[in-house]
C-alpha cells in the first residue's frame, strides 16, 4: 500500500521518524520567531531612541534574532530535502506531490468535499491526503523557497559585495525584482502567505483528530498514526 491510498485495516501505523518529529517542531518554532521579528522589523510599535543608551541596540537584537531563525530555518529545510531521501515512504510526501495519479486527483475531491462538510465520511490515510499534501507542498514548500531567497538577497546587502550571500541571492534577485524595497515588500508579504499555511495548518491538524477519527497531533509527538474507531 503507498502512502497516498486509504488505509483499510491498519488500527496504528508508526508515520513519522523522530528526526522528521524534531525537525517540524524546530521548525515551527522558527517560523514563529521568524514572524513575530519580522513583523517588528516592518512595524516598530514603539520608539526606539527613548532611555539609556544600552536600549538602543533594541532593534539590533531583534534583527539578530530573525537572522538566527532565518538559517535554522534554512539548514532545516535542507535537511528535511535530505530526509526525503535518507527517510521512510511518508518522509517524501512533502516533496512529491503525484498529480499523474487518477486516485490522487479522486481523492483531492473527496477530501475537498471532508473539508468543506459536504461529506459525511473522511478516507483515512496512513500520510499526508492529497489535500493536505497540496496544501504543505503550495502553501509551505513554495512559501519557504521564496521567504529564503528574498530573505538571504537582503542579508547579503548587509554583507557585501563578495560573501556568498551577496553571490548567491543578492546579486540576481536585485535586479529580478527591480529594487530593494521591491524585496522588502515582497518578502514581507511571503511572511503572511506563510501566516496564511500556519493557521490553516493548524485548524486543519486539531480538526482532522476531533472529526476524523484518527490521530495528528499526537502522530507528530510520537510518530504513530492510530485509526480510533477501529472500523476497517
Amino acid at each position: 500500500m503507498s502512502s497516498q491510498e486509504p488505509s483499510q485495516t491498519a488500527s496504528a501505523v508508526y508515520v513519522y521518524e523522530a528526526p522528521l518529529r524534531l525537525w517540524h517542531w524546530i521548525n515551527a518554532a522558527a517560523i514563529v520567531l521568524l514572524m513575530i521579528t519580522g513583523y517588528l522589523i516592518g512595524n516598530p510599535p514603539w520608539p526606539l531612541q527613548i532611555g539609556q543608551p544600552s536600549n538602543h541596540y533594541l532593534m539590533g537584537d531583534i534583527r539578530f534574532l530573525h537572522f538566527t531563525a532565518a538559517y535554522i530555518f534554512t539548514i532545516g529545510l535542507l535537511f528535511r530535502v535530505y530526509w526525503a531521501f535518507a527517510g521512510n515512504a511518508y518522509a517524501r510526501e512533502l516533496f512529491i506531490v503525484p498529480i499523474w495519479k487518477k486516485a490522487w486527483w479522486q481523492g483531492l475531491w473527496h477530501e475537498t468535499r471532508w473539508y468543506l462538510f459536504l461529506d459525511r465520511k473522511p478516507r483515512k490515510y496512513i500520510g499526508h491526503n492529497p489535500l493536505a499534501q497540496s496544501a504543505m507542498f503550495g502553501l509551505f514548500v513554495v512559501g519557504a523557497v521564496f521567504q529564503i531567497i528574498t530573505g538571504f538577497a537582503l542579508y547579503g546587502e548587509g554583507t557585501g559585495y563578495g560573501s556568498w550571500q551577496y553571490n548567491l541571492f543578492t546579486s540576481w534577485v536585485m535586479p529580478l525584482f527591480g529594487n530593494s524595497q521591491n524585496v522588502h515588500t515582497w518578502h514581507h508579504l511571503g511572511m503572511w502567505y506563510l501566516v496564511i499555511f500556519v493557521i490553516a495548518h493548524v485548524y486543519i491538524a486539531v480538526r482532522e483528530d476531533i472529526m476524523s477519527q484518527q490521530s495528528m497531533v499526537s502522530t507528530m509527538v510520537n510518530g504513530w498514526r492510530y485509526f480510533r474507531d477501529g472500523k476497517s
